[in-house]
Parts: C-alpha cells; sequence; structure tokens
C-alpha cells in the first residue's frame, strides 16, 4: 500500500511539473523561413496586396466597424469568438508588436503577451507564408493603416475552452511544418499551391477536422485536403475528387467565379460572400489563373488521377433536352401537384426555372448545386430564410439579392421545398425535417437578437 501511495504521488507530482512547464514555459518562436538584408524593404504596394491575398479584412473588421479594428464575431464550435484589433493602435491593436512579434502571431498563434490565440486565428495556414510576405504585411500594418482605439468585446469561452494553455498542446498535435508547401517546380501550379495553402488558407474551411479538430491536411500530397468541410454548420464544398462541383466546371468559369462571385453554374453563399468580395476579387490576373491552374490539376486523391477534368460542354437550349421527371411536373402544373413543386413554382422558378439551370451570370443553378446537395441541409435552409447576396465585384459591379422567405413560409413549408430542391432533377440528397428549419430559425433569431 505504501508503495503504490509513494507511486500515486509521484504520478501526481510529474504531472503538476509537466501542465506547469505547458503553462508557463516560454513559447519558442518559429524563425524566419528566409534571412533577408537589414535593409529590406518590401516592393511598394505588396503588403496591402498581401492583406487581400491572406483575406484579413473580412475577419478583423466588424459588420458596419473600422477596418482591421475588430470585433467581428466568428462563430466555432467552441463559441462565439470575436476578432482583435489588429490596427497599430499601441493600446488596443497591435502597434507595439515588434517584427518577431507579429511573425509569432502569424506562424505560431501566439501573442505578444504570450497567450494562445483561438485557432479561428489560420496560423495553421499562415505559418507557410514566405517571410517576403511576412515583411509586406508588417511594414502594411504598422505604416499604412490608420490606428484605431478599439478594444471591442473580449471571446469568453466556456469552460475548459476558455483556458489558452491548452492550446499549446493542441498545436503540437495540430499544425504542421512552418513553410511546407506542395512544389514540382511548375511555376503556375507552385504559385497557386503557395496561394491557395498559405495565404488563402482555403483548406481552413475546405478541408474535413480530425479527431483533434484539426485540418486533416495541409498540402495536396495529403488525401483528406480540400475535400470538404464545415462552417457553422454549412458543408463548405469539396475542391476536388469525385464529388467536387469544380471539377465539371470549366477553367474561364472557375477564374470568373472566383474573380466576381458569380459564374454560368452558381453565385457565391455563406463565408464565401466575404472572401470574394474582400479578398479574391482583388488578385491578380496572373494569381488567379495560378490558382485555377493548380486546384484543376489536384485531380481526385482517391483514385489516383492527377488529370484535370475535362472542360464540360455548354448546352444552348437546355429545354429541348429534357424529356420527363421534374421538369415535366413543373411545366404542366397539374392543381393536384405535391406541396414542394408548388412552393417551387410559386417562390423560386421566375428566377431558375422548370429546368433548374437559372440563367448564366444571374441566377445560379440548383440542379446539381453543391449547397443544395450537401450533406448539410444548413446553408440551403439558412438561404431559403435569409436570401442571399452575391457581392459587388469590379468585374461584376451590380450586386444581386436572393429576398427571404422566413416571413412568408412556414417551417413545414421550408422543409418541404427543401426536400424537393434536394431529390429533385438530377439532385438526390437526403430530405429536411421541420425540426432542421425551426433549428436554424431559432439561431437566426437569436444572432439577430444580440446584436
Amino acid at each position: 500500500m505504501i508503495t503504490f501511495l509513494r507511486i500515486l504521488t509521484g504520478l501526481v507530482l510529474l504531472g503538476l511539473i509537466v501542465l506547469a512547464a505547458i503553462i508557463f514555459m516560454p513559447v519558442r518562436s518559429t524563425p524566419a523561413l528566409a534571412a533577408l538584408p537589414d535593409d529590406y524593404t518590401p516592393p511598394e504596394g505588396s503588403g496591402e496586396y498581401v492583406m487581400r491575398l491572406a483575406d484579413c479584412s473580412a475577419c478583423h473588421t466588424a459588420e458596419g466597424g473600422v477596418p482591421f479594428a475588430g470585433g467581428r464575431k466568428i462563430e466555432s464550435p467552441l463559441g462565439t469568438i470575436y476578432s482583435t484589433n489588429i490596427t497599430p493602435d499601441e493600446e488596443t491593436g497591435i502597434g507595439s508588436y515588434s517584427l518577431d512579434e507579429f511573425r509569432a502571431a502569424l506562424y505560431d498563434g501566439v501573442r505578444q503577451d504570450g497567450a494562445h490565440l483561438y485557432p479561428a486565428m489560420p496560423y495553421a495556414n499562415y505559418r507557410k507564408l514566405s517571410e517576403e510576405d511576412v515583411r509586406a504585411l508588417y511594414a502594411f500594418f504598422m505604416e499604412e493603416v490608420e490606428p484605431v482605439s478599439n478594444a471591442g468585446p473580449e471571446t469568453a469561452l466556456p469552460f475548459p475552452f476558455n483556458q489558452r494553455w491548452g492550446i499549446r498542446t493542441w498545436k503540437w498535435a495540430a499544425l504542421g511544418k512552418a513553410g511546407e508547401v506542395s512544389t514540382t517546380g511548375d511555376a503556375l501550379y507552385d504559385r497557386g499551391a503557395y496561394l491557395v495553402e498559405a495565404p488563402g488558407h482555403c483548406s481552413a474551411c475546405h478541408t474535413p477536422r480530425n479527431l483533434v479538430m484539426g485540418e486533416a491536411g495541409y498540402t495536396a500530397m495529403d488525401g483528406d485536403f480540400l475535400m470538404g468541410g464545415e462552417i457553422d454548420g454549412w458543408t463548405a464544398p469539396a475542391l476536388r475528387g469525385p464529388d467536387s462541383a469544380i471539377r465539371n466546371w470549366s477553367a474561364e468559369d472557375l477564374k470568373l467565379y472566383f474573380a466576381s462571385g458569380r459564374n454560368n453554374h452558381a453565385g457565391v453563399n455563406g463565408e464565401m460572400q466575404l472572401v470574394v468580395r474582400d479578398s479574391l476579387q482583388f488578385y491578380s490576373d496572373e494569381d488567379l489563373d495560378a490558382v485555377v491552374a493548380y486546384l484543376r490539376a489536384l485531380g481526385d486523391p482517391t483514385d489516383g488521377d492527377n488529370a484535370p477534368p475535362v472542360d464540360p460542354p455548354r448546352t444552348i437550349d437546355r429545354l429541348d433536352t429534357a424529356a420527363g421527371g421534374t421538369e415535366a411536373v413543373l411545366t404542366a402544373a397539374e392543381p393536384g401537384m405535391a406541396l414542394g413543386p408548388r412552393l417551387y413554382l410559386d417562390n423560386c422558378n421566375a428566377c431558375h426555372f422548370v429546368d433548374g439551370r437559372g440563367a448564366d451570370q444571374v441566377f445560379p443553378e440548383l440542379d446539381g448545386n453543391p449547397l443544395v446537395t450537401a450533406a448539410s441541409a444548413t446553408g440551403l435552409i439558412d438561404t431559403i430564410l435569409n436570401g442571399a447576396e452575391v457581392p459587388s465585384t469590379t468585374v461584376r459591379p451590380y450586386s444581386l439579392r436572393m429576398p427571404g422567405f422566413d416571413h412568408r413560409l412556414s417551417d413545414e413549408e421550408v422543409a418541404e421545398l427543401a426536400t424537393f430542391l434536394r431529390s429533385a432533377w438530377s439532385n438526390s440528397a437526403p430530405a429536411v425535417t421541420i425540426a432542421d428549419v425551426t433549428a436554424r430559425r431559432e439561431v437566426a433569431e437569436e444572432r439577430a437578437a444580440a446584436e
């Protein structure tokens, strides 16, 4: 018994020592990935451009707030996280950060005071940023952004997630190697890989999470990389593999989608609206080509086929190709038709038409739309209830707005309409229940009340 107690005491003391080391031992910051001259000066305009590549504005600007002053709500599985002020204000922002401290925030997710940042900040991806881009970002925020005094709301997650020291152990299990980016020697592919894997942090949303809630892959060599994820209950569609919608898009359609938020197949929705509005539309023509080339070269990791997809033919007179099914039901509009298609004719048909193909670059297709057929119907339900907006961009200046139907349709009607859409034309996805709709309506109402 005495021996057992001694062993138990020793294990407890060892555990306390390890815990103290985790909490109090200073974090060793990742050094610069390349040595630059002491007098290195980023090229003019490069800082703002890298900021656009990294999409800093979308997360660090509250709706209607001052750019980069923080306070934006970011919903996570752990609770609401508020973005921080990254203007050069010395009291509430990052004005007192040294270059090394700034790099530590980007690479290691560590604040100036040593506290660990929640991974809502995509440092898992930013740790691949080149030293040139880190220097450009630092110069931009310190020299070109106006300081704003704004402490903003404090993130207050429930226990144990409010214990930031625990994030340190998560990082050991979840973070990849700093600076590791897919390379082939092909300049266009390699530039696209860098943009997607590092500043663009596409995998933060479009890659599934593993058992420790880290990204299941960080480079093209990882089988789960860009195979689809989830954000705030919405399915972020796969960007590679047999179930990827963009696998059947032409290079021109993919590039137009990134530049304008719309193409002949789809329009942006959810968080992707912000990505296009604040980031992708500002990519240079060459960088958009690089991103497209990289994504099209990824292929399907499940069958080893890394060849880019073949551009699908466009059907000019699509109505003449239909011989029955959903289109026939909608065209006939019989008085005794089921509730789902009747709701479609009353609320959706004017824009998306009986063939579910919409209008090129105006109204997105519903037939084969990944939002409609996603594993989670949350995005579709939210869109029906609250509407959606394709942002104004340089390429397509006019913003397009779909109205919400929350005031017009009951939960039962939304469920019937969504279920119809998920089984109409070539779509095949599970039904939506009234409880699914009720839950999303309650979420929307709670968030509106909290504003």
